[in-house]
């Protein structure tokens, strides 16, 4: 048993240095690459950062959510910025498809809570409609209560499971 595991440990001896060795390679920037022209360099630092905005603003666009009041559908000023922000994700990935989510808090029927939740990702979607987004590009489901995002009992739990949740289906 102690021969196996001597035996592991010089493998991995011998393997570590090298997988270290590619790894550190393939974490070189853009200009440290030999052989690539000034243009190359600079298209695909564009490149590279072009990927890392599309991160960062897709994770703002699948983490900020609209909120509702108690017992309402309708946007809320306060969230409207929120809308206007996923219409421009939307507009600038004009490939993008979503599923918008509609969520309730815990009180209330299930029936209730399925209704208003489908009221919901129906009002957040036919505001995304008024703002330019074609409707083919989002679909809407209501989950009720069913989802909460904070398992509280109380109103600042509540506040954040009312909410419009949009999730990325397909490009």
């Amino acid at each position: 048993m102690k021969r196996n595991g001597i035996i592991w440990l010089m493998v991995a001896l011998l393997v570590l240095p090298v997988v270290a060795t590619a790894l550190s390679s393939c974490s070189k920037t853009v200009k440290e690459q030999p052989g690539l022209s000034d243009e190359e360099k600079a298209r695909l630092e564009a490149e590279r950062k072009a990927r890392e905005r599309k991160a960062q603003l897709t994770d703002a666009f699948l983490n900020q959510h609209v909120l509702f009041d108690f017992d309402k559908y309708n946007i809320r000023p306060d969230q409207e910025p929120v809308m206007r922000f996923k219409a421009d994700y939307m507009t600038e990935f004009g490939s993008v498809l979503v599923e918008i989510q509609g969520h309730c808090d815990e009180r209330g029927t299930e029936a209730y809570n399925m209704a208003l939740g489908d009221r919901r990702a129906k009002s957040a979607m036919n505001y995304m409609e008024s703002l330019g987004i074609v409707g083919s590009r989002m679909t809407t489901v209501s989950y009720g209560e069913e989802r909460p995002i904070d398992p509280g009992h109380n109103e600042a739990a509540w506040a954040k499971n009312r909410r419009a949740q949009f999730v990325i289906v397909g490009e």
